[in-house]
């Protein structure tokens, strides 16, 4: 008999996993949207068998919410009662510590279990329409027990290495969101504060790959981002602190002529980016 899995939210992650766990024979695979025309069009492309009931929410063995932060765990708190006994309730948020918090409290007066996660992977675009599994192969898949059983934990694992991910990597909830706010959410900051100079409505045959290099995630979805930052505030604060350092020193380097000491600076980041990659 096939597990069934449902998927809360088909957007960009949420349409991508869907498409890639259809794929496989084990699974029947519904999705649950806001968006009527988002549902038809996932049905549409076979990227789901149909749209989830409350019947399907009863009987899920696994249940994905691809949705915001805060949309997770108010969709627990809505349905979480209906939810069977052994169901995994995973996510796909890219902050862990409130999801975690928040899901804990509900737990208390639940039998599902919740393993937290949060696949590394997408693209500038978002939307079903954007939803392509090709993004999740050879990436990572970052997962916070949060107590969960480790037979829970591997199911999670599992259905990511099925899904392509090449490396699976286990966190907590605090971890997570300390180092996502620098691989992910300063990034998408600078971006957004790199482009807002005035020589960039000039950059037109003047531009290569640097430019395109940092500018890249400045096409963001600001409401999805500014929860994410909100949410992250205290992590994400240290490291714009930390760059806005570390820019002065380039910065005042430059204003003072000092050029052995802004080789220094220079020699320094190449190091750190030579041994870490």
């Amino acid at each position: 008999m096939k597990k069934k899995i449902v998927i809360v939210g088909l957007g960009l992650i949420g349409g991508s996993l869907a498409k890639a766990l259809k794929v496989q024979d084990d699974y029947e695979v519904l999705g649950i949207d806001t968006d009527e025309e988002t549902l038809l069009d996932a049905c549409s492309e076979e990227a789901i068998g149909g749209k989830a009931t409350v019947s399907d929410l009863k009987e899920a063995d696994l249940i994905y919410l691809c949705v915001y932060p805060e949309a997770a765990v108010e969709f627990v708190r809505q349905h979480g009662e209906l939810f069977k006994k052994g169901c995994i309730v995973t996510d796909t948020c890219g902050i862990k510590s409130a999801v975690c918090k928040g899901m804990e409290q509900l737990k208390e007066r639940r039998e599902f279990i919740f393993v937290a996660g949060h696949p590394m992977a997408g693209k500038e675009f978002s939307g079903f329409s954007a939803s392509d599994p090709s993004i999740f192969v050879g990436a990572s898949y970052l997962i916070a027990p949060c107590g969960a059983p480790d037979w829970a934990v591997e199911e999670v694992a599992s259905l990511a290495r099925k899904m392509g991910f090449g490396r699976i990597v286990m966190t907590t909830p605090q971890q997570h969101d300390r180092v996502i706010a620098f691989t992910s959410q300063a990034p998408h900051a600078l971006a957004c504060a790199y482009v807002m100079s005035p020589r960039c409505r000039e950059h037109k045959g003047f531009s290569a790959g640097s430019y395109r290099d940092v500018s890249r995630v400045a096409r963001i979805n600001d409401v999805l981002w500014s929860r994410l930052f909100l949410d992250n505030k205290e992590a994400l604060v240290t490291e714009l602190d930390t760059l806005t350092e570390n820019l002065k020193k380039i910065r005042d380097a430059v204003e003072k002529g000092e050029e052995d000491a802004l080789r220094s600076l220079l020699r320094k980041a190449a190091k750190i980016k030579e041994e870490e990659g």
